[in-house]
């Protein structure tokens, strides 16, 4: 595609990012068959050709967003399965997250719609304030459908996402000794939306690693990767996350440390790329590579020790829906397959599964019609397999998928726990699997 950046506007090493970016794309269409919106709604502005398009008119005369590029923006789900598709190597990711931050700047969004973004921010990145909002969800949950009648669908999609119950607070900062003799020693993320909604996953995590001889470190003043915010738009934020972690993690590193682990793969996507945000900070830019280089989703690290083989998960059928931060963002699909078939697991493969169940970070709140049709096209997808529970390696997914569903959904950690000794998962505990 040809550009016309004039020099001042290279001069900006975020501008000059998006030129060879937007230079790289050939016109060619292969990523419109695999873009979720598009395959739905049929409008080429709701593909990620479309997308370029708008990006680069948008960024190459240094307009102002305008309301109907903010609209085919906001659609985007950055679930990257274009750049898995595309031949020409088209860095949509880098794109699309620039995009986001000029419209934050130059696009005055309708009151409400502020509001709601705002709120999200506020909220989403910080576990006691999180909780604290599920805790006054509780009451409101059962008006859903009434918020969904009255027309108020993003307050109905929040709520119906909201659990039932609360699960107990994480535990605190500490060190987690290896069972046995330490093979080695890795910090383990504890995110901040899965700490308040999900920490059994982190606790598996832990009892998983320990029992195969692996020291875990959660680390002290570690807070949101910042996808959330970045996702969002909101630059200044998600970079303040970034730097507060990789202080952090720095501190372990230099106690010695074998990798970052993290069990949401959309936090992982974004703490591969500190090295790249950080890329023009001078007083980071080393620092935030190191980190980068060491994040692991952790099931490329557990697919390195033997784990302990037993006849738990024999025969036990399971549909594995790859998360598209997993298999587009961080291009791993062999790993947790291999891991749950190596325990006795029968793993079966979905159908479109390249396609975004609709979760997307916040995209299920503030797009949550779209959201809805994707959820319930990926759960008749699930559905042909015929499993007797579905695995994922992401929060948002699971809650995603679960709200859709009968079907028990577990984190691939939860599984491998339970299978190599470990307790069984509450949902599997609730269909008698001791």
């Amino acid at each position: 595609m040809q550009t016309n950046f004039n020099l001042a506007q290279l001069a900006d090493p975020n501008v000059a990012e998006a030129d060879k970016i937007l230079r790289a794309c050939v016109h060619c269409g292969f990523c419109i068959a695999t873009c979720p919106t598009y395959v739905l709604l049929g409008d080429e502005l709701d593909s990620p050709r479309g997308r370029i398009y708008l990006i680069k008119e948008m960024l190459e005369h240094d307009r102002p967003a305008t309301a109907e590029v903010v609209k085919h923006i906001d659609r985007c789900l950055s679930c990257l399965a274009c750049m898995s598709t595309c031949p020409s190597g088209v860095h949509y990711m880098h794109l699309v997250d620039h995009a986001r931050a000029h419209i934050e700047k130059t696009y005055r969004r309708p009151f409400l719609d502020r509001l709601m973004r705002a709120l999200l921010a506020w909220l989403l990145p910080h576990p006691a304030r999180f909780r604290l909002a599920l805790a006054a969800a509780l009451i409101a949950k059962p008006f859903a459908p009434l918020f969904s009648a009255i027309g108020i669908k993003r307050i109905a999609a929040m709520l119906r996402l909201a659990p039932w119950r609360l699960p107990g607070a994480a535990a605190g900062a500490r060190t987690i000794p290896a069972a046995g003799k330490r093979k080695g020693r890795v910090a383990l993320m504890s995110g901040c939306v899965d700490q308040v909604v999900a920490p059994a996953i982190r606790e598996a995590a832990i009892r998983l690693l320990t029992r195969h001889g692996i020291e875990v470190v959660l680390a002290e003043g570690e807070a949101c990767c910042g996808s959330l915010s970045h996702h969002l738009g909101r630059e200044r934020e998600a970079l303040a996350f970034v730097r507060n972690n990789i202080d952090v993690w720095t501190r372990e590193i230099e106690a010695g440390l074998d990798a970052i682990l993290i069990t949401a793969s959309g936090c992982g996507t974004t703490i591969k790329d500190y090295g790249f945000t950080l890329r023009t900070d001078k007083a980071y830019a080393a620092k935030a590579a190191r980190v980068s280089a060491l994040a692991k989703d952790i099931s490329e690290y557990l697919v390195k020790l033997e784990l302990t083989k037993s006849t738990r998960a024999r025969g036990l059928k399971l549909a594995y829906h790859s998360a598209c931060s997993m298999q587009h963002g961080q291009k791993i699909d062999r790993e947790p397959k291999q891991l749950l078939a190596k325990a006795g697991f029968v793993v079966k493969d979905v159908p479109e599964g390249h396609l975004c169940c609709g979760s997307a970070g916040t995209y299920n709140m503030l797009q949550p019609e779209i959201a809805r049709r994707l959820a319930a096209r990926k759960v008749a997808n699930i559905e042909t397999v015929a499993p007797a529970l579905i695995a994922t390696g992401n929060i948002g997914c699971m809650r995603q998928i679960g709200g859709a569903t009968s079907i028990p959904i577990v984190h691939t950690v939860e599984l491998l726990d339970w299978a190599t000794g470990g307790p069984a998962p509450a949902a599997l505990a609730a269909k008698g699997f001791a």
